[in-house]
């Protein structure tokens, strides 16, 4: 193996590691965390004496080691976007009766998912909202009927 390939795969796994240790120091247990740094401080060792020797020029090696840092974060972003629960946000909100039937409807024909009870002064609407742009939506068509509402999120395994 050459060694800008051997550079650029470790550089590669050492950020992976690096970033992976950031996410773990905060979000993970105790001992989790102390031997994703110990891996992290021992791998970082074999980086250095990499980064001092070989034929490649300097350079070439903050070339190398930018993009990789940008692959390797990016990487490892996306795969704690995909073990993250998802959230559920629910919009809970209060409307006088007369504004009921256009606020359904525009719910509705937005592909709002939502209940509702007649609580005889008001209507109670709940809004169930995957996404931001729904709960933007949603947000957007409560306020425009003059309901006053509050959100709170939920988190479901997916």
């Amino acid at each position: 193996m050459s060694f800008t390939v051997l550079f650029i795969v470790c550089t590669i796994i050492n950020v992976i590691i690096s970033t992976s240790k950031s996410l773990i120091t905060i979000n993970g247990k105790k001992l989790n965390a102390a031997l994703v740094n110990a891996v992290s401080a021992g791998f970082y060792a074999y980086i250095v004496v990499l980064t001092a020797s070989g034929d490649i020029s300097t350079l070439w090696k903050m070339a190398i080691t930018a993009i990789c840092n940008f692959l390797g974060v990016y990487i490892v972003k996306w795969i704690q976007e995909k073990r993250t629960p998802v959230k559920l946000w629910k919009l809970e909100a209060t409307l006088k009766p007369q504004y009921f039937a256009n606020t359904i409807a525009e719910l509705e024909n937005n592909g709002i998912p939502h209940n509702y009870v007649d609580i005889q002064k008001y209507i109670l609407i709940n809004c169930y909202c995957a996404t931001k742009h729904e709960t933007k939506t949603a947000k957007t068509i409560l306020q425009k009927y003059g309901a006053r509402y509050f959100v709170g999120k939920s988190e479901e395994n997916a």
